[in-house]
C-alpha cells in the first residue's frame, strides 16, 4: 500500500559546539543546533508543539516539551522551509537528540513530523 505523502515534513539539523560558553572542568558542554523544517507534502501545515529527547553519554535523558519553536509556530506552505537555531547544555562532551514536531494541516489532520536522531559532540572527540 502506498503511503500518503500529502502530510510530509522533512527535518534536517546541523550542530555546533560552543567552546566560549562551555566549561569542561565543570561538566558543562554547550551546543547550538540549526534546524531546517521543510514541507515536502501537498498540504500546508503549522507547527504547534515540540518534543525533544536529549540523552548524554552517561545515558541521562531530558525531555523537553513546549509550544512552537523559538517563540514561533511556523506555517509551512508546500515546498517552503523554516529555519531556526537553538541550543542545549550537556554534562558530557557527547550526546544525542531526537524528537517530534506536532503539526496540524489545513485539512485538519494532526500528525507528528519526526526529528531524526543527531549527535552533539565536541570536535575531535569521536573518530
Amino acid at each position: 500500500m502506498a503511503r500518503d505523502q500529502s502530510h510530509h515534513i522533512q527535518v534536517s539539523v546541523k550542530t555546533n559546539f560552543i567552546p566560549a560558553q562551555s566549561e569542561p572542568d565543570q561538566n558543562r558542554y554547550v551546543f547550538a543546533y540549526t534546524v531546517t523544517i521543510t514541507n515536502s507534502g501537498s498540504v500546508p501545515a503549522k507547527l504547534i508543539t515540540r518534543h525533544w529527547i536529549i540523552t548524554d553519554a552517561n545515558n541521562r535523558t531530558q525531555e523537553v516539551r513546549g509550544e512552537g519553536v523559538v517563540g514561533q509556530q511556523p506555517y509551512l506552505a508546500p515546498g517552503t522551509s523554516f529555519e531556526y537555531t537553538s541550543g542545549t547544555i550537556l554534562e558530557t562532551p557527547v550526546g544525542v537528540m531526537r524528537g517530534t514536531y506536532q503539526m496540524v494541516a489545513d485539512d485538519g489532520t494532526r500528525f507528528d513530523a519526526e526529528i531524526p536522531a543527531f549527535t552533539l559532540s565536541v570536535p575531535r572527540i569521536l573518530h
